[in-house]
């Protein structure tokens, strides 16, 4: 009996993941669609760790003085799981114009599932 109940934990615990990750990828889906739409960062967003789980550990950013678009690595950044993706608007910076001694941040674009941007100094 405890080897039956053992075996449908697990099955259960596998659909209950795999609900909890089509959620996730919906949420992201659903940001996006309002960031095109509206054109600024939403509130409420997803989290870093639902943007993973979700499918999208990618962040599209564009400089704000000097438009230089660039791809951030959610699962690499050290910020908490937990912080939401809106939050990183003011933490993100330019590379290309922090060398020029400016810090300017960075506008937030879209969650992806790849980088879409060749890796530059920005």
């Amino acid at each position: 009996m405890a080897n039956i109940l053992a075996a449908q934990s697990v099955e259960m615990r596998a659909k209950g993941e795999a609900i909890i990750q089509q959620a996730d990828r919906l949420l992201c889906e659903s940001w996006n669609e309002r960031m095109w739409s509206d054109g600024e960062p939403i509130d409420p967003s997803p989290t870093i760790d639902q943007a993973v789980n979700g499918g999208f550990p990618w962040l599209e950013i564009r400089c704000t003085r000097c438009k230089t678009p660039s791809d951030v690595d959610l699962a690499a950044m050290k910020h908490p799981p937990t912080t939401f993706v809106h939050d990183l608007a003011s933490r993100l910076r330019c590379r290309k114009c922090a060398k020029a001694g400016r810090r300017p941040s960075a506008t937030l674009l879209q969650l992806a599932w790849q980088p879409r941007h060749p890796r530059t100094e920005a």
